[in-house]
């Protein structure tokens, strides 16, 4: 079925910016496009996080909010890059296009990903995309781009393990001996690509039957091995005080893709704001929209979108 795109001004919003509708067979996504071809020959697309996370880069499982990645983009406008930042399907204003949880794949948000840049090539008019993925969303980023080639690639704060892993590490100490030699079993099957199908009351929240399809196409992927199919210019971006990725992700990033640019931002935390390392500072960070970004992050970041977009359009 053919995808119907549209552009709809935005109204009663306090920032600037056009609302765009992409409709797909199972549900309309929506995000913001700031700027246009006309002063731009390049765009910017922002994937958010992981989880119910929308286009600012504000969880919906958080009080407050953070709006990195509206502060990103913004940031864009005034030095006029234009950027489209998206809400995931089942998220925030594309909550209508969720699909069941049974029925949902990675592959999922992949391809919604390729057709957000197809959007802003065909329909849009930019001659160059360069695809920013935060947390999760440098994973997807990252795939999307192998897919469809881009004029470059950024990883910020993302991890270069497979989830499976992740998810080892993160229950480690929060089950008893049995649910994590259990967990342990379950893990190793569905990274097989084997659904369970018997699984433990205690553990059925994470890895209920409806789940495994998801979890099993997310544990395919190798952010190390992944990012060495990228034919694009790529730079990698993290923070010395993100408590939820460590920096040793973003070598082992920068050492599997030959070329990569690498950038380590002394004080910035996983949220993209200047943070000590402490909880006590950290945890408030992540619901303070008046706290800006960290100041070394947009020079690097525009430096490299100019890099591979070129001039501005006249």
């Amino acid at each position: 079925m053919k995808r119907l795109l549209l552009a709809l001004p935005l109204i009663g919003f306090a920032f600037a910016g056009t609302e765009v509708e992409l409709t797909t067979p199972t549900g309309v996504l929506r995000a913001t496009l700031e700027g246009s071809s006309k002063t731009s020959d390049c765009a910017v697309l922002i994937l958010p996080g992981s989880g119910p996370t929308d286009r600012d880069g504000n969880s919906l499982g958080l009080p407050g909010k953070n709006d990195a990645l509206k502060m990103i983009a913004t940031d864009l406008a005034e030095r006029n890059v234009a950027s489209l930042r998206i809400d995931k399907r089942g998220i925030a204003a594309s909550k209508e296009a969720g699909m069941k949880e049974e029925n949902l794949r990675f592959e999922t948000y992949i391809d919604d990903t390729v057709a957000w840049i197809e959007f802003l090539e065909t329909k849009q008019g930019f001659k160059k995309v360069v695809v920013l993925g935060h947390s999760e969303g440098a994973l997807i980023g990252m795939i999307a781009a192998i897919k469809h080639p881009v004029a470059g690639y950024i990883s910020l704060a993302g991890t270069s393990r497979r989830a499976s892993v992740l998810i080892r590490e993160q229950i480690a100490t929060r089950l008893t001996p049995e649910l994590l030699a259990e967990s342990g079993i379950i893990l190793q099957q569905l990274d097989q690509g084997v659904p369970v199908k018997k699984v433990s009351a205690s553990l059925d929240p994470l890895f209920r039957k409806s789940v495994q399809p998801y979890l099993i196409s997310w544990f395919r992927y190798s952010p190390v091995e992944e990012i060495t199919k990228l034919t694009c210019p790529c730079l990698i971006v993290q923070g010395t005080t993100d408590i939820q990725i460590p920096l040793a992700d973003t070598d082992a990033l920068h050492q599997a893709r030959a070329g990569s640019k690498l950038i380590k931002i002394e004080g910035m935390n996983h949220v993209l704001k200047r943070v000590p390392s402490g909880l006590e500072a950290q945890i408030p960070s992540y619901s303070n929209p008046d706290l800006p970004l960290h100041p070394e992050l947009m020079g690097a970041i525009s430096r490299f979108v100019r890099e591979c977009g070129g001039p501005l359009a006249p």
